[in-house]
């Protein structure tokens, strides 16, 4: 039986409490959900770094968002929370380098993972808040296109 990660609205609440954010897996390509989800946080005007080591820049909406190639790189990562959309293999070594530079929050959009990453995702003292997995209220589990607004406003976001 595969494993799961249970999620509740507070894990999401808390994620979004996180002053900066970063998007493992942003994408140029428009019709990727990588770049649906940048644009999501660039829409709602929240500091959030896009991370795409084969791009310099981001384009939303006119605006051009530098990326960095690694969460490594990242300014803040002890106050920035992450959502990854990558496949599970790449979302594995995303997390452990998270766990290393003291990323707490993550989210994981539908599709980026597996038991390996759900096993390490739920390993104690790894992540205070994991937002993924069954549940929210889309049909394919927790999504921040699908989920996120409501997390905004319970923060005071929106």
């Amino acid at each position: 039986m595969p494993l799961s990660i249970s999620s509740t609205e507070a894990s999401a609440r808390a994620f979004f409490a996180k002053p900066f954010f970063a998007v493992v897996g942003a994408s140029t390509n428009q019709a990727k959900f990588g770049y649906k989800i940048f644009a999501w946080y660039a829409h709602h005007d929240l500091p959030a770094t896009p991370i795409n080591p084969g791009s310099p820049a981001i384009t939303v909406d006119g605006t051009a968002h530098a990326t960095l190639a690694n969460i490594s790189a990242l300014p803040a990562p002890r106050e920035t929370a992450m959502s990854v959309i990558t496949p599970p293999a790449v979302t594995l070594k995303v997390l452990e380098e998270a766990k290393k530079i003291g990323i707490s929050s993550v989210w994981l959009q539908p599709g980026t993972w597996d038991d390996a990453v759900v096993e390490f995702a739920k390993a104690p003292n790894n992540f205070t808040d994991v937002v993924a997995g069954e549940g929210g209220r889309g049909h394919d589990g927790w999504c921040v296109l699908v989920d996120g607004e409501r997390a905004l406003k319970a923060n005071g976001k929106l």
